[in-house]
């Protein structure tokens, strides 16, 4: 099983979802530390090769988490954030570029 290693907030954002929200994020990178996909994800090349955006919802809104994976053998949780808008705000998006950046030096 894969490592798993958060950077910047991302736990400290992560702590702050509601219960429900952290349990099914724990449980879908728990997928990823076995080699398995989220159930609902999809990839992010636009921060970089790699990166993978962990999708959920209910009814108290849109939970993101961005992590690497194709790194050693290490699974880098880049970001967590909760989603305001349909698209994702620029800033969310430079912090985990800047992130993966600072892994790959």
């Amino acid at each position: 099983m894969k490592r798993l290693e958060f950077l910047g907030d991302s736990l400290v954002r992560l702590r702050d979802f509601p219960e429900t929200i952290r349990r099914e994020i724990g449980v879908q990178l728990h997928k990823v530390q076995l080699g398995l996909e989220p159930s609902d994800w999809k990839p992010m090349a636009t921060i970089g090769t790699g990166v993978g955006e962990i999708r959920v919802r209910d009814h108290q809104g849109a939970f993101r988490v961005l992590y690497v994976v194709k790194l050693a053998e290490t699974i880098y949780v880049l970001h967590a954030f909760q989603k305001k808008t349909q698209k994702t705000i620029k800033r969310d998006l430079d912090i985990a570029a800047l992130r993966l950046r600072q892994i790959q030096e």
